[in-house]
């Protein structure tokens, strides 16, 4: 039997990496160059599934998401929580004494800033975080790390010099995974996230007025984030939101039906079960 196939942004020992074996320990985790590779792949049936990062707690929404996702013609399925975590790490032989250089993405040196002046260290932009690892692998030079995911580390054959480097420890990224079939999650069968998309006329009151029956209704929106449309100040605005609930429930059913009253080309994006972890 095949294994079912989940793409991902980045090289084998990413984060997005580490959330695949986690949540599809039985899928085949197919690294992809760029966010667009991934939508491109999916939409194309090569590959089954998507897990693709939406938000950060730190640095907020993934922007390259934001502008694929509205036109990929893929659904939400799921979403998953991580927790990130950053190990220090170098070569075989390498010490916090030996190392003068940190290489990774530019996120990821921004949000490891007090180890790295502790250690009076250069730091070195990347492409990738799990890059960063085989860079210094390969160059096995015991004065470069690489601030990377703990799995990196195993990949690479890299020795951890540190571990948890990163500033803050609630730092958490939100993941979505995305399929070309509409799997709704079922109704009463715990919490469920609603997600959709929206256009609005640019008028007075237009957003107030389609957003009302959410209010009206009880129910709780948890996202809303505005996209021009065709680079227009003055045209229609776009909206993604999510809100808590079924379109089935009743509170959701009247608000979403409100909604559609106010405004154009509302569009589905998913109906899944919530993580555990927005508890």
């Amino acid at each position: 039997m095949t294994r079912p196939r989940i793409a991902y942004q980045g090289e084998p020992g990413a984060n997005s990496h580490l959330v695949c074996k986690e949540h599809y320990p039985d899928s085949e985790a197919v690294p992809c160059a760029s966010f667009e590779d991934v939508f491109a792949v999916v939409e194309s049936g090569e590959i089954d599934l998507a897990m693709i990062p939406i938000d950060n707690s730190i640095a907020g929404r993934v922007a390259d998401i934001h502008h694929f996702l509205p036109q990929s013609g893929l659904h939400i399925i799921g979403e998953h929580f991580l927790r990130i975590r950053f190990h220090l790490m170098g070569v075989p032989g390498a010490s916090l004494d030996t190392i003068t250089t940190a290489h990774s993405h530019v996120h990821a040196l921004g949000q490891c800033r007090k180890i790295i002046r502790r250690l009076g260290l250069r730091p070195i932009i990347s492409g990738d975080t799990a890059g960063a690892a085989r860079e210094v692998a390969e160059a096995a030079d015991p004065t470069q790390a690489a601030i990377s995911p703990p799995l990196a580390a195993e990949i690479y054959g890299l020795e951890i010099l540190a571990e948890d480097v990163e500033d803050e420890d609630h730092n958490t990224t939100r993941f979505v995974v995305l399929s070309r079939d509409f799997i709704k999650a079922p109704a009463g069968n715990g919490p469920v996230v609603t997600s959709f998309i929206f256009n609005v006329r640019n008028l007075p009151a237009a957003l107030y007025k389609a957003l009302g029956g959410f209010a009206t209704n009880g129910v709780n929106m948890t996202k809303l984030e505005s996209y021009m449309v065709d680079g227009s100040f003055s045209g229609a605005t776009q909206f993604l939101a999510e809100v808590d609930g079924h379109p089935d429930d009743i509170g959701v059913k009247r608000a979403l039906e409100e909604l559609a009253f106010f405004s154009t080309d509302v569009k589905m994006l998913g109906v899944f079960p919530a993580d555990p972890s927005r508890t």
